[in-house]
């Protein structure tokens, strides 16, 4: 059994306790860390706390009854630290109290979504002097830092005296550098097996850029040609819906080539007119084309989406079965795909189009957020394993 610090809770040889500066400071710091967060070693919310006097260390996800943060969400000299475009610059109104979400970048917005208090307080951001630190674990967007960096840049702003604390920082380069030496010894093969151990491995290349992701999904008709009678049907595209991690959106009506089967538009909810006064197919597939971009990759709820897009000539590009990747995950089939997105304790969509496409795509959107949060997590344990 290895010999832990019982204050940092970091093994012996890689504690980082005597680096550790105590900070006084006249804003109250209070960190809220989802707790799969504490599970992990690298993690910096515990090096803050332990850094700051004036601060509060907190686990959970849901603090809507939290008697203590229900009070700090009330004043107005609180404010919450998250990037985002409504985020107020640090250092401007008064803050006293400094709450700070301490997660993986989707947890941090699910813990904001389910905490409507909380997400009500005025947020305010930093810019860091310089690139973050955080070497061992990959970040979404360039304005994420570590926990730790974030905090000292914030009260830097907020306080004045940035050498002061930057000492917070020295205990953060110690373990970066600590953990890369001891990656750097593992030896290749055995860092292999444990990446090659997630099932959700195939999301990988898209934790730091999650906006290359494309989700889709589209409406067909059953094409029966005139005079045909009860001839098989062929199927053609005529609804497509879209939308990327960065919030942009696409739609298309494809106007049918073919006359309508009975039921397409209850089927799909999409009202027929809007089909009928669609816009050309050609026209639609360059618009959608060009929304995908190069090194898009498409992601869909099985195949049957992609294949109507090959269909219609858009070859096979790079994809994701965001099915087939939730099943490998949950170790069974997943159902339908809001099934498969409560199975994995993912958030609840917001429409993104009309019909069934629309709201599938909301779907896919927190299905690929959990499955991204969880993917970052194989990779730090298989980063720690290595």
């Amino acid at each position: 059994m290895r010999d832990v610090c019982w204050r940092c809770r970091r093994p012996r040889p890689v504690c980082y306790c005597a680096l550790l500066p105590s900070l006084p400071t006249r804003t109250r710091v209070v960190l809220l860390q989802h707790p799969r967060e504490r599970k992990v070693g690298i993690g910096t919310a515990r090096m803050t706390h332990l850094a700051l006097p004036n601060s509060e260390l907190h686990e959970g996800v849901v603090f809507e009854d939290d008697a203590r943060i229900a009070a700090l969400a009330s004043d107005p000299t609180t404010a919450v630290l998250f990037p985002g475009g409504d985020a107020q610059p640090a250092g401007g109104a008064p803050v006293r109290s400094l709450i700070v979400v301490d997660g993986t970048w989707w947890q941090a917005k699910k813990m904001l979504a389910l905490n409507p208090r909380l997400a009500s307080v005025r947020r305010i951001g930093v810019t860091p002097r310089a690139p973050g630190n955080y070497r061992i674990r990959k970040e979404p967007r360039p304005e994420c830092l570590a926990t730790v960096e974030a905090v000292a840049s914030a009260l830097a702003a907020l306080e004045g005296e940035p050498a002061r604390f930057d000492e917070m920082l020295r205990a953060f380069t110690f373990m970066v550098d600590r953990q890369i030496e001891h990656q750097e010894r593992s030896k290749a093969p055995r860092r292999r097996r444990a990446q090659a151990a997630s099932p959700l491995a195939p999301l990988r290349p898209y934790l730091a850029e999650p906006a290359r992701v494309v989700l889709v999904d589209g409406g067909a008709s059953s094409g029966w040609p005139a005079g045909a009678g009860e001839a098989e049907p062929t199927s053609e595209l005529v609804h497509l819906v879209a939308c990327r991690a960065s919030g942009e959106r696409f739609e298309a009506f494809l106007r049918p080539r073919r006359p309508l089967g009975p039921s397409v538009a209850h089927q799909i909810e999409v009202p027929e007119r809007r089909l009928l006064d669609g816009e050309d197919a050609s026209t639609a597939l360059a618009r959608f084309r060009a929304f995908v971009g190069q090194g898009g990759v498409l992601g869909a709820w099985g195949t049957f989406t992609l294949d109507l897009l090959a269909q219609e000539g858009l070859g096979r590009p790079p994809s994701l079965d965001l099915r087939d990747l939730c099943a490998r995950h949950l170790r069974r089939r997943p159902g339908g795909i809001a099934h498969g997105a409560r199975a994995l304790l993912a958030g609840e969509p917001a429409a993104h189009g009309s019909g069934r496409a629309g709201r599938t795509v909301g779907w896919l959107e927190v299905v690929l957020a959990r499955l991204l949060d969880l993917a970052g997590e194989d990779d730090v344990a298989a980063r720690g394993a290595a």
